[in-house]
């Protein structure tokens, strides 16, 4: 028996910090146990004993970063024993209804499947949950964050899911997002190519013009110069510091065998020095 890290319940048929999650089949849910209609005041008393509580997240999940993490933290966490089940929607739905993807269909299935949380990856998730999807793979619950999510001509895609009671909320974690991240990629775009041409890439795999290529290492160039300037003056700075600091030792030492040689005078020479003169004839 295995049980979860993070909250002690059993963790059926999987090994989740050993083993990537499963990816579901074609065929849906194949378990026998039958599929109780469950509320939601049930499945928070862990109810039924028998099997987990089998919740669902979907998402297009471009650039995994921690807020995904943590909304299928929660959803994970959001009955005492779940087994999460999590739609990824491919390419051709996502360009068609979202957007371009910087990752494909199949590096954001397998990131979700490394992912802890993660029980099992729907790929080709629907844009819109049918009742014959839910029914395929036998979910009890949907989770998502409460933000009506306009999209395909709805003014929420989750709005049936709610009606139905089968609807629970997580939380957004704000700061951070995929849009963030791209915006981030576009507005420091200079500095990541030029780091990419000096780590080898060439002009045609980061799709840069011959003229902006130049320009990118002609501004190489001159960043190095100006890197070989300011070592220079610190080398300038500290050869002169240790001039000065040679000069005042030597002014130093000067001065006390000036007053040396004066007191050694005066003690021969002076009034009561020892040295007398003879007297002439």
């Amino acid at each position: 028996t295995l049980f979860s890290e993070d909250t002690g319940n059993k963790n059926i048929g999987r090994s989740a910090l050993r083993e990537p999650a499963a990816f579901a089949k074609s065929t849906g849910c194949e378990s026998e146990i039958p599929q109780d209609k469950l509320t939601i005041a049930q499945a928070r008393r862990g109810t039924p004993a028998h099997r987990p509580v089998r919740v669902y997240a979907d998402g297009i999940f471009d650039l995994f970063h921690s807020g995904h993490a943590r909304a299928l933290m929660q959803a994970k966490n959001v009955f005492p024993n779940t087994h999460l089940i999590v739609g990824v929607c491919s390419d051709e739905l996502t360009h068609k209804f979202k957007g371009y993807t910087v990752m494909t269909e199949d590096e954001r299935y397998d990131a979700l499947r490394h992912c802890r949380y993660v029980d099992e990856v729907v790929r080709d998730a629907p844009w819109t949950l049918s009742t014959e999807f839910l029914q395929k793979h036998k979910i009890d619950f949907v989770t998502h964050d409460d933000i009506p999510y306009t999209s395909a001509g709805s003014e929420d895609v989750y709005k049936h899911i709610k009606e139905a009671g089968m609807f629970v909320a997580t939380e957004r974690t704000e700061g951070i997002s995929t849009s963030d991240l791209i915006t981030r990629i576009v507005r420091d775009y200079d500095i990541y190519v030029r780091r990419n041409l000096q780590r080898g890439y060439s002009a045609r795999d980061l799709n840069v013009g011959f003229i902006n290529e130049k320009k990118y290492r002609l501004q190489d160039q001159v960043d190095k110069m100006k890197e070989t300037v300011r070592t220079v003056e610190e080398k300038s700075k500290h050869f002169v510091y240790r001039v000065e600091e040679k000069s005042q030792d030597l002014i130093h030492k000067w001065e006390e065998k000036s007053r040396e040689f004066i007191s050694n005078f005066l003690e021969l020479f002076g009034p009561d020095g020892a040295w007398v003169p003879s007297l002439l004839h």
